[in-house]
């Protein structure tokens, strides 16, 4: 049908998750089309032709075809359906570099394509997760330090921006690769203020459908 919106995103990518929060916070219902990463579905012709990069997520909206998450966040903001964006442009500004500091520079840097690449080369399967706690680390102590002075309970205020929709998918990887998050406390206190909303937590990875059952 013309109004529906189809997601097609994989349970445990920081991109798709962004994307969920948003969708959530716009309230917008949507279709979950699960792509398995694991299986290699993104590389299929079905989903490059959905996505010439081979990538998650890609959104069905507005008889439309969107890719690159902070692409489809801006759109909802551009078209109505969000208010993310402060209204100071130096607060603006600030939100920007520190959601681009974990969209930009963190996260692709430690996506699977990289770590599969990791792996090939050094041919030690340990060597991907020795570059991720040795990368994410120092990289999520300089957000602690780009957070403004509190009051919060979000990063850059009372309101819900971009920078807490990027940075809640970026600590759930950290915690699935064990990297030691004892010296960012108020990252931490930000993730849970966020995740006592109801539109971060029903976009939890667990919460997807082709997420696996807990054990």
């Amino acid at each position: 049908m013309p109004g529906d919106i189809r997601l097609y995103d994989y349970w445990r990518s920081s991109a798709s998750y962004r994307v969920r929060i948003a969708l959530n916070l716009a309230g917008l219902a949507f279709e979950s089309v699960p792509v398995d990463l694991t299986q290699a579905e993104q590389s299929a012709d079905a989903h490059l032709a959905r996505n010439p990069q081979g990538l998650v997520p890609v959104l069905e909206i507005d008889g439309l075809r969107l890719t690159q998450s902070l692409a489809i966040i801006f759109y909802l903001e551009e078209t109505g359906r969000l208010r993310l964006a402060p209204a100071d442009p130096a607060l603006r500004a600030r939100v920007r570099a520190f959601a681009l500091a974990i969209a930009a520079e963190m996260a692709p840097i430690c996506n699977r394509r990289v770590l599969e690449r990791i792996e090939a080369l050094t041919g030690r399967a340990e060597a991907a997760a020795e570059w991720i706690t040795g990368t994410l680390g120092p990289e999520l102590a300089a957000l602690e330090a780009m957070l403004p002075g509190p009051p919060g309970p979000y990063a850059f205020g009372d309101a819900v921006t971009l920078a807490d929709i990027c940075l809640v998918p970026q600590l759930y990887n950290a915690r699935r690769c064990n990297v030691d998050l004892s010296a960012m406390p108020r990252l931490r206190a930000i993730e849970a203020a966020c995740r006592a909303l109801p539109a971060f937590a029903d976009a939890a990875p667990e919460t997807v459908r082709d997420a696996p059952p807990k054990t």
